[in-house]
């Protein structure tokens, strides 16, 4: 970290990137960015840690993001990997499942866990050690910020002491949550709508044979529908909506709670850690970038919680968007390569967003009539092979994948804009998973085994990735840092692929020239 003073004022803190807020994303951005050694100054507004669990679901994408971030085996210990998931009615009568037990989408990671805010927000801090040009400042909130074209000039503040001190920064990441001083700050707005159906999560610890219910269900009852599930580090989380005339302090009364989990818990034996009344919102950030200032997860969109997606789908803007401004600070390309977050991650949020809400509208019915033609079409539906397996296999959740952006071409074209897979490949007489031996944005070859400087080979164990390069008709593949296909070609073509490249990167040398 570095600092300028001028005579007569207050030494002025100058960094590369400045993080508002340090909850998940924010401390996934920070890693990602230390590891790239971009200085970083990190501001949170809480003098310690949060522990309260608010979030607890994640997917196979977000564990290889924290993968990325070195912090993976760190944060796998405390999950709860979920076999299945049951959508069962009034009746308790099983009329939909997702087998996740039967599902790989190929990223080398169960498709869903359950794990401890406090425990994962701890181990997200921690990795920050790691690194001497990356700070985080607790008890700091942001006051003001004004941008020119070369920086952003920020006032933060101490929130015990009152000190205010000016910290000047390349660019600012808001990650400070659906209530972003950041995004209020630049004067973007929100827009979308928040659901009349207020919700109480329930979290707490239970031991094995207390639990009634052992899989995560969704209790799609038209009188009170409900979500219960096991989760990490022995515990259980309960999530009810509200009927109406309900009042939040009479249902947050321990007898209440009590009679609420009985039929999925015994409330003798079930401590009571979490209870929160709240209301979900689907909302979107007009803009996700003003000048030099970004907003990144809450704080550039809120989804509700029926695909456990809105944490994911931070990280996923973290993982995006991190890699590019560390190539930009270094120069090695064109600060126009930072439009390319917003246009990448906006239509996949979108799309998770709406699945999230179509989820609801089926199961989420509020009378009997509805909730009995839902579980007789469904059921019928089921019959069919097709149908059955698009739900059983967890295929309505949408792929990461991008339309548009900084791809070969500039937009998706078959494998093109997709994630590449992540399988197990083997050196030096294992067996491991694909980016832990393989260095990330290099061109993939059908591995062979043996290591060559700084050069690895392995060895394709299971034959998915040979697999992937014959079904795409290539010989080699471009990975960008966020294990996104670049591009595709065969091996005559490596000179054209670099020259897409460097033009996508913004090198002037060949932004202008054709490609042979």
């Amino acid at each position: 970290m570095r600092s300028a003073q001028r005579p007569g004022h207050e030494a002025v803190q100058e960094v590369d990137v400045v993080i508002v807020g340090c909850g998940p994303v924010g401390a996934l951005a920070a890693n990602l960015l230390g590891a790239r050694g971009v200085r970083t100054l990190v501001v949170e507004r809480s003098t310690g840690p949060h522990r309260q669990p608010r979030v607890f679901s994640c997917d196979d994408e977000a564990l290889r993001i924290y993968q990325q971030a070195g912090l993976l085996d760190q944060i796998v210990g405390d999950l709860h990997q979920p076999s299945r998931v049951d959508y069962v009615n009034h009746a308790g009568r099983v009329f939909a499942t997702v087998d996740l037990a039967e599902v790989d989408f190929g990223y080398g990671h169960a498709p869903l866990h359950f794990f401890d805010q406090p425990s994962v927000e701890q181990a997200l801090r921690g990795g920050l050690r790691r690194f001497d040009h990356v700070e985080l400042a607790l008890g700091v909130e942001l006051v003001t910020l004004r941008q020119d074209d070369d920086a952003v000039h920020l006032v933060v503040r101490d929130v015990v002491t009152q000190r205010c001190r000016p910290v000047r920064a390349r660019y600012v990441l808001g990650c400070d949550g659906a209530r972003s001083t950041t995004r209020t700050a630049v004067k973007i707005p929100l827009s979308g709508a928040s659901y009349p159906q207020a919700w109480l999560a329930v979290t707490g610890d239970v031991t094995g044979d207390a639990v009634r219910v052992a899989h995560t269900t969704f209790v799609c009852d038209w009188r009170r529908p409900a979500f219960v599930s096991p989760g990490a580090r022995g515990g259980y989380r309960l999530e009810f909506m509200l009927r109406p005339g309900e009042i939040e302090a009479d249902l947050l009364q321990p007898e209440s709670l009590a009679r609420l989990v009985e039929p999925y818990v015994d409330p003798a034996r079930f401590t009571v850690t979490r209870a929160l009344v709240s209301t979900f919102h689907h909302r979107t950030a007009r803009q996700w970038r003003r000048g030099r200032v970004f907003l990144a997860g809450d704080a550039a969109h809120q989804m509700p919680p029926l695909l456990g997606q809105s944490l994911c789908s931070g990280l996923r803007d973290a993982a995006n968007l991190t890699w590019k401004l560390s190539l930009v600070l270094s120069g090695a390309a064109d600060p126009a390569v930072l439009d390319t977050y917003e246009a990448e991650r906006r239509p996949h949020t979108t799309a998770m967003a709406q699945t999230s809400v179509r989820l609801g509208r089926v199961f989420l019915a509020r009378s009997r009539r509805a909730a009995g033609l839902r579980d007789a079409v469904l059921r019928a539906a089921q019959t069919v092979p097709r149908v059955r397996r698009f739900v059983r296999h967890f295929e309505f959740k949408p792929v990461p994948a991008y339309e548009r952006g900084l791809l070969a071409g500039g937009r998706r074209d078959g494998a093109v804009g997709t994630m590449f897979p992540q399988p197990r490949v083997g050196g030096g007489g294992s067996a491991t998973r694909y980016v832990e031996v393989h260095p990330a944005g290099a061109a993939v070859p059908p591995a062979t085994g043996g290591r060559d400087g700084d050069r690895v080979d392995v060895v394709d164990v299971d034959g998915a990735i040979s697999a992937w390069l014959r079904r795409h008709r290539a010989d080699v593949v471009v990975l960008r840092p966020d294990r996104f296909v670049f591009a595709v070609a065969g091996s005559g073509a490596l000179r054209r692929v670099g020259r897409d490249l460097a033009a996508a990167l913004g090198d002037p040398e060949v932004v202008d020239q054709p490609v042979g």
